[in-house]
């Protein structure tokens, strides 16, 4: 009996939560590589919000080397962001709407050069969430873990958990492709 897809359909945390309860756990091996990303509404702050800031995914290149924020840039290219740089709008984001329009994401990519690294800001563990061991993400400098689940050999849900955050964030990740990374610059 297969797992019931997920899709960017989801109308409530509830809803999320059946989805990916219902799916099976995956391997530290299999995430990696490189991943683009979108948002599974569910009434959460952030729904949308990295789309409108150009968010494009996340790279894994082993387990201690993940690069979990890559940016579009302005000129077309892939950047990956300074994890803390996000931090402070993390924490506001349940009290204080996320501008979404055009110009907010344009001026954003803006930005994005004093933001970017080459530094690794996450890796990758087995944990237990929600009662099943799965490859987790874990930022090294943030209390965020993006617990993965498998919807398909190119898909997986995850569920953003950030400390004093409630409701978590969900999203899709889909496979861009064979090998460990994307052509990243730092802009």
């Amino acid at each position: 009996m297969g797992s019931p897809p997920a899709t960017s359909t989801t109308s409530t945390t509830e809803a999320a939560f059946a989805r990916f309860d219902a799916l099976p756990p995956v391997e530290i091996a299999f995430m990696l590589g490189a991943w683009t990303g979108e948002s599974v509404p569910t009434g959460h702050p952030l729904d949308g919000a990295l789309e409108a800031f150009h968010w494009h995914g996340k790279r894994f290149d082993s387990a201690e080397e993940v690069h979990p924020l890559v940016f579009s840039t302005l000129g077309g290219g892939l950047t990956c962001l300074e994890p803390r740089a996000m931090g402070p709008g993390l924490r506001l984001s349940g009290r204080v709407p996320i501008p979404t329009a055009p110009l907010a994401g344009r001026l954003f990519q803006l930005l994005l050069p004093l933001f970017s690294t080459r530094r690794s800001g996450a890796r990758l563990r087995m944990t237990r969430y929600r009662g099943v061991e799965s490859a987790t993400m874990q930022y090294d400098l943030l209390p965020i873990n993006d617990v993965f689940r498998k919807v398909d050999d190119d898909t997986v849900l995850g569920v953003m958990d950030l400390k004093g955050m409630e409701p978590p964030f969900f999203f899709l990740l889909r496979r861009e492709g064979p090998g460990p990374s994307h052509s990243v610059t730092i802009s």
